[in-house]
């Protein structure tokens, strides 16, 4: 017995699968080889840790139903004393393959779908490409937010949060409308030295205030939380410090003119 015959014979020697003859065989083969004995201990471990950190799953009834009347209509004629032996491995054995078979395709479809953070983020990143590009910045191009404010009124069915952070490194530059997770919302550009920094704000269904939750994608830094009603979003390709600096002022400002 050669060392590639007892390595294809392993796991039917590791499972108890082997007749009389081929047990003492394969008995007396790994008793001479050490490289053997190694790749059935691989084996062991393997089989260990599978069945402890295996996650099962049950087929559902409809499945299961309809995968024994189609072994049941394809069966041919057997003996009365086959079909009892048999008839129960073949079921499980397809119940297996297809529970198998249905956990990896919907694996597939799940890991394939982009999450609704991976969504927002995509969208917040174009347009904040879009903004850079000329022209596009500014609806409203003013470092007063007084001016700023009132331009949204009429053209947005919420009143936005404007605060101008000249004094503290991030002046306001204007304002502008935008369109983000299928609604209108105000946009609000600030500039800290040579960098572009977007602010959406658009209201917050569930009303609750949330802490900033960090991202980055194509080179772009992310910011969003929520604040006394409203949506926030800040986007910009500044480093991620003076980013976080930026949103800490802003939910400062807020929370000095909330009422």
């Amino acid at each position: 017995m050669d060392c590639k015959l007892s390595r294809e014979e392993l796991s039917a020697y590791l499972d108890a699968e082997l007749n009389g003859a081929e047990l003492l065989q394969a008995q007396d083969h790994l008793d001479q080889c050490a490289a053997c004995r190694a790749a059935l201990a691989e084996l062991e471990a393997l089989q260990d840790q599978v069945q402890v950190d295996a996650t099962q799953y049950a087929a559902p009834a409809y499945l299961r139903h309809r995968i024994r009347a189609v072994l049941h209509e394809n069966a041919p004629p057997q003996p009365v004393a086959a079909r009892r032996r048999w008839s129960w491995a073949w079921i499980n054995l397809g119940l297996a393959a297809a529970t198998t078979t249905a956990f990896a395709v919907t694996l597939s479809l799940y890991l394939a779908q982009p999450s609704r953070d991976d969504l927002a983020e995509r969208e917040l990143v174009a347009s904040h490409f879009r903004a850079l590009m000329p022209d596009h910045l500014a609806d409203v191009a003013s470092t007063d937010q007084h001016t700023v404010k009132p331009w949204f009124a009429g053209k947005l069915d919420y009143s936005p949060p404007v605060h101008d952070l000249a004094t503290q490194g991030y002046p306001l530059i204007g304002g502008r409308l935008d369109y983000l997770q299928q609604r209108p919302v105000a946009a609000l550009a600030y500039r800290h030295r040579l960098h572009i920094i977007n602010l959406y704000v658009w209201p917050d269904g569930a009303q609750r205030d949330s802490a900033p939750h960090a991202g980055s994608r194509q080179g772009f830094h992310l910011l969003r939380w929520t604040q006394d009603g409203m949506q926030y979003a800040a986007v910009s390709d500044i480093a991620a410090p003076d980013l976080q600096d930026f949103s800490r002022r802003i939910q400062a400002a807020q929370a000095q003119s909330a009422p």
